[in-house]
């Protein structure tokens, strides 16, 4: 099951396997894509559908060092040479827009850009700077609803250049602390205005980028990310979570988006997503469903697509040692181990040097 076709009215895919998007800050020239980012995804091409790393849609949203953009030309023909790789294997590529918010420090920022947020309250913790090394995250500005009109704007002017790159869509990264979903959790978003205050504002934000974007490059072409539960950057559980939540899923698939990625962040020790409710959101979106979160090998895939869990699962860290991951689960080959220490790093050590397997050797 894992391994046949998928088709659905937004995607038609060669198999069921999603290669979730990863954090790899590789783009070290002004935040452009590569020829080694090319070399990267295409030897991953054997998913069905690739989501690219979480890529700004903003000078602002750039948090972190060597993060990639879309919000110029020099962006587009660099993922031109991503996407193209792709598509001759026969994958299809979404990229997912992440606008770091206040997960961020100026230093990380091109001249002219500033850390901005739903309210004026620096994250805890510290930060990654190539510059200075670890820092404490830089205090955001609160953004004005002027700000936010303006940050529509740039999602959509991303979905527009993500089309011109030649992606097959866009993943709204609405999960994870980031920019969407600082706005979505109650534990950040303090505001009393239009923006905040209940859970209707909460959402507002969101929907009208899911709305601006669909609007722009279709509807089928914008996948969205979401992480109830999730507590990463200081994000974490609120009263009225579960009925906001099923609320947004409803509006978003009154859209007809592509899908809905759920992230279960579980396995690696935050809340368990209840079962109840993964199955209400489903429901309540009523479209393509991605099940991701704790998947590390074909059996675990398998069970949840025979159990209903979802219509695709994605694959995370087993995608960063093995890029040949497919070819390596249908013949029940051991998988390489990931080296953490070239996670985040500059170059090719521990990003595609990683070797493929010997076909023979099944475990």
């Amino acid at each position: 099951m894992l391994f046949e076709p998928f088709t659905s009215p937004s995607l038609s895919l060669k198999n069921r396997v999603v290669m979730a998007p990863l954090t790899r800050n590789r783009a070290v020239d002004a935040n452009t894509p590569n020829d080694l980012a090319a070399e990267y995804y295409t030897q991953r091409a054997g998913a069905g559908l690739i989501i690219a790393e979480g890529t700004s849609p903003s000078p602002n949203g750039l948090g972190y060092p060597r993060m990639p953009g879309l919000f110029n030309a020099a962006h587009v023909a660099g993922w031109h040479k991503v996407t193209d790789g792709v598509h001759a294997q026969g994958a299809k590529i979404f990229v997912q827009l992440m606008h770091a918010g206040r997960v961020s420090h100026v230093a990380n920022l091109p001249a002219g850009a500033e850390v901005v947020g739903p309210v004026a309250l620096a994250l805890e913790g510290e930060i990654y700077t190539d510059a200075h090394g670890m820092q404490p995250h830089s205090t955001p500005r609160a953004m004005t609803e002027a700000d936010l009109a303006h940050a529509v704007s740039e999602y959509v002017n991303a979905a527009r250049l993500a089309l011109e790159a030649g992606f097959d869509g866009i993943e709204l990264h609405a999960a994870n602390g980031y920019l969407l979903d600082q706005f979505l959790n109650a534990n950040v978003n303090t505001r009393i205005d239009a923006y905040g205050g209940s859970a209707g504002n909460r959402n507002r934000f969101v929907l009208e980028v899911a709305r601006a974007t669909a609007a722009e490059i279709g509807a089928a072409r914008v996948g969205i990310r979401l992480s109830p539960y999730g507590v990463f950057n200081n994000t974490g559980a609120f009263n009225g979570l579960d009925e906001q939540y099923l609320t947004l899923a409803r509006e978003l698939g009154a859209l007809k988006l592509a899908y809905l990625h759920l992230v279960d962040h579980s396995a690696m020790g935050a809340p368990e997503v209840p079962a109840a409710f993964k199955t209400g959101l489903r429901a309540a979106f009523g479209g393509t469903f991605i099940a991701s979160g704790g998947f590390f090998d074909r059996d675990s895939a398998e069970k949840a697509l025979r159990e209903g869990r979802g219509d695709l699962v994605a694959f995370g860290r087993a995608w960063l040692a093995n890029p040949d991951l497919i070819e390596r689960m249908k013949a029940g080959i051991k998988l390489n181990d990931p080296d953490p220490s070239t996670f985040y790093t500059p170059g090719a050590k521990g990003y595609t040097d990683y070797p493929r397997a010997d076909a023979g050797n099944a475990a």
